[in-house]
């Protein structure tokens, strides 16, 4: 076998470990990129669930007065008053 025929299965062999290992093995280099992307994603919105936990336990915690649950009723709930229009508007986050 000539060197050069060597030197190019060599290349060919490192090539094929490349894209082996960057994309084709289950713990491949764009997998793990995935992962830390989902991780990042689920990190934050843990973040943002534990500060919404927080805001509604100090709501608890100020107790039910008639405010409150009116504000619960219609936010949660939909609920108007008699004779009364109420238009949605939702936000994406």
């Amino acid at each position: 076998m000539s060197s050069r025929l060597r030197r190019r299965a060599l290349l060919l062999g490192l090539a094929g470990l490349v894209l082996w290992v960057g994309f084709f093995d289950s713990h491949s280099l764009y997998r793990r990129a995935s992962y830390a992307h989902e991780l990042g994603r689920l990190t934050a919105e843990n973040e943002r669930l534990e500060a919404q936990n927080e805001r509604l336990a100090d709501r608890l915690d100020r107790g039910l007065d008639a405010a409150t649950l009116e504000e619960v009723a219609r936010e949660e709930y939909g609920m108007r008053r008699p004779g009364e229009r109420v238009y949605r508007v939702e936000t994406t986050d």
